[in-house]
Protein backbone atom coordinates (compact mmCIF):
# COMPACT_ATOMS: atom_id res chain seq x y z
CA UNK A 1 0.00 0.00 0.00
CA UNK A 2 1.36 3.72 -1.46
CA UNK A 3 1.18 5.65 1.85
CA UNK A 4 2.43 8.52 -0.26
CA UNK A 5 -0.35 9.32 -2.19
CA UNK A 6 -2.12 12.62 -1.68
CA UNK A 7 -5.64 13.96 -3.09
CA UNK A 8 -6.71 17.03 -4.30
CA UNK A 9 -10.19 18.95 -3.77
CA UNK A 10 -10.98 22.10 -5.38
CA UNK A 11 -13.73 23.94 -3.15
CA UNK A 12 -14.94 27.20 -2.36
CA UNK A 13 -14.71 28.96 1.06
CA UNK A 14 -18.65 28.57 3.09
CA UNK A 15 -16.92 29.88 6.62
CA UNK A 16 -13.79 30.52 8.33
CA UNK A 17 -13.40 29.73 11.85
CA UNK A 18 -10.32 29.04 13.99
CA UNK A 19 -8.21 25.56 12.95
CA UNK A 20 -10.85 25.14 9.93
CA UNK A 21 -12.97 26.16 6.71
CA UNK A 22 -15.77 24.61 5.79
CA UNK A 23 -15.80 23.95 2.13
CA UNK A 24 -18.40 23.26 -0.87
CA UNK A 25 -16.08 20.62 -3.21
CA UNK A 26 -16.52 21.79 -6.51
CA UNK A 27 -16.74 17.93 -7.83
CA UNK A 28 -19.78 16.51 -5.41
CA UNK A 29 -21.53 20.12 -4.02
CA UNK A 30 -20.99 18.49 -0.45
CA UNK A 31 -20.19 20.67 2.29
CA UNK A 32 -16.52 20.01 4.04
CA UNK A 33 -14.46 20.37 7.23
CA UNK A 34 -11.28 21.05 6.54
CA UNK A 35 -8.95 21.07 9.49
CA UNK A 36 -6.08 23.71 8.45
CA UNK A 37 -3.50 25.35 10.41
CA UNK A 38 -3.80 28.61 8.19
CA UNK A 39 -7.02 29.22 8.25
CA UNK A 40 -6.88 32.90 8.79
CA UNK A 41 -5.42 33.19 5.39
CA UNK A 42 -8.67 32.46 3.42
CA UNK A 43 -11.80 34.16 2.88
CA UNK A 44 -15.28 33.26 2.35
CA UNK A 45 -15.64 32.93 -1.48
CA UNK A 46 -12.35 32.05 -1.84
CA UNK A 47 -11.75 28.89 -4.66
CA UNK A 48 -9.13 27.03 -3.44
CA UNK A 49 -6.99 23.30 -4.04
CA UNK A 50 -6.81 21.65 -0.68
CA UNK A 51 -4.22 18.52 -1.05
CA UNK A 52 -4.83 16.26 1.91
CA UNK A 53 -4.23 12.33 1.73
CA UNK A 54 -7.15 10.98 1.12
CA UNK A 55 -9.03 9.80 4.38
CA UNK A 56 -12.39 11.85 5.06
CA UNK A 57 -14.07 11.08 7.79
CA UNK A 58 -18.15 9.75 7.29
CA UNK A 59 -19.34 12.22 9.79
CA UNK A 60 -21.91 14.46 8.45
CA UNK A 61 -20.32 16.98 7.60
CA UNK A 62 -17.40 14.78 6.40
CA UNK A 63 -14.19 15.95 7.54
CA UNK A 64 -10.39 16.09 6.31
CA UNK A 65 -7.10 17.29 7.58
CA UNK A 66 -5.16 19.86 4.77
CA UNK A 67 -1.59 19.27 3.98
CA UNK A 68 -1.55 22.56 1.47
CA UNK A 69 -4.10 24.73 0.25
CA UNK A 70 -3.57 27.80 -2.03
CA UNK A 71 -5.95 29.90 -3.53
CA UNK A 72 -7.52 29.50 -6.91
CA UNK A 73 -9.27 32.81 -7.41
CA UNK A 74 -10.31 35.34 -4.21
CA UNK A 75 -13.75 35.65 -3.44
CA UNK A 76 -15.90 34.22 -5.81
CA UNK A 77 -15.23 31.55 -8.51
Amino acid sequence: MNTNMSTTMQATVCSVERGQLLVCDHATRQEVVVHTGQACCFHVGDCICIHYNGIMTASIPPQISADCIHVLRRRGC
